[in-house]
């Protein structure tokens, strides 16, 4: 794939046009039967998450018994995945076992990514050792910005095969990238050299996740899959905190991508602090009334 990627240069963005695509998908409107299925497919396609340095076995454990019951009561799917660092995996293997959650890690020294590159490897390969289905990476800015292509590639590129079986996704932290070009650039750089799916951010700096950037994204995803025919998938993460945007990233999604891509298998919300809004429209669509926000643990 480097071979291809030689000769690829990234196209320039309209950032103008860009906005004004994105804002045209939150005109559309959706009826109430259809809304109820993109409020599930919404919720099944979360990756909840608890990165903190507070994080304990026992709060990893109640994190993934609400991944597989998000309500009690409701019949509601699963989430796509719990995402802890790499130390709790064993603890969140243990408990999804047999559920369909996907246990995910960030690695590669989440979030800086200011670490050698030896010891991002070794820690991708603990991750996975200890039963991670999937790994978050973060990109290494400072020679992203330095100009430094090539060595950029390369570390996605030695990151994934470290993953061996486990899917890979890129944090590209769109925040810290500065313009639209250079994320363009670096969703190429992701993709070709191995990325299954690509990220906005993670979660820790703001901006993080909008929609013209996350459609710049799936934009880069199409063209990758026109190139080459490998479908890949898509990570928004960050700000999405309300049920009204996810559908309207889901319209996004659609619109650009198609329906093939309408599965958790090729889309991800990284938005813990969703899944209780998802659930609040949920039971309103169910019941008629808006239950209480505090009848879901806030995570």
């Amino acid at each position: 794939m480097k071979e291809k990627f030689k000769n690829f240069q990234s196209p320039k963005i309209d950032q103008l046009g860009l906005i004004e695509r994105a804002n045209r998908f939150k005109t559309r409107s959706i009826k109430k039967e259809a809304k109820v299925q993109a409020l599930k497919l919404a919720l099944n396609m979360i990756d909840l998450t608890t990165l903190e340095g507070r994080d304990t076995e026992g709060k990893v454990i109640q994190l993934c018994n609400k991944a597989m019951r998000p309500d009690l009561e409701l019949d509601v799917p699963t989430v796509a995945a719990v995402c802890v660092y790499p130390s709790l995996v064993a603890v969140a293997k243990k408990q999804l076992k047999g559920s369909g959650v996907k246990v995910a890690s960030v690695a590669t020294a989440f979030p800086s990514g200011q670490s050698d590159q030896k010891l991002k490897i070794q820690e991708t390969k603990y991750a996975v050792n200890e039963g991670a289905d999937e790994i978050d990476m973060v990109i290494s800015r400072g020679k992203f910005h330095q100009g430094e292509y090539n060595y950029v590639f390369d570390e996605i590129a030695a990151i994934k095969e470290a993953c061996g079986k486990a899917r890979l996704k890129v944090i590209l932290e769109t925040g810290e990238l500065g313009t639209a070009d250079q994320v363009r650039r670096a969703s190429d750089i992701a993709l070709y050299a191995g990325a299954d799916f690509i990220k906005t951010s993670t979660g820790k700096i703001s901006p993080a996740a909008t929609m013209p950037t996350t459609l710049l994204m799936l934009e880069a995803i199409r063209d990758f899959y026109s190139a080459t025919g490998e479908q890949r998938g898509m990570k928004p993460a960050g700000g999405i905190s309300d049920a009204k945007t996810a559908i309207q990233y889901l319209v996004m999604l659609h619109e650009t991508l198609g329906s093939e891509w309408m599965s958790n298998k090729w889309f991800r919300f990284g938005a813990s602090r969703l899944a209780n809004e998802l659930l609040l429209q949920i039971r309103k669509q169910a019941t008629g009334y808006y239950q209480s926000a505090d009848y879901f643990s806030k995570d």
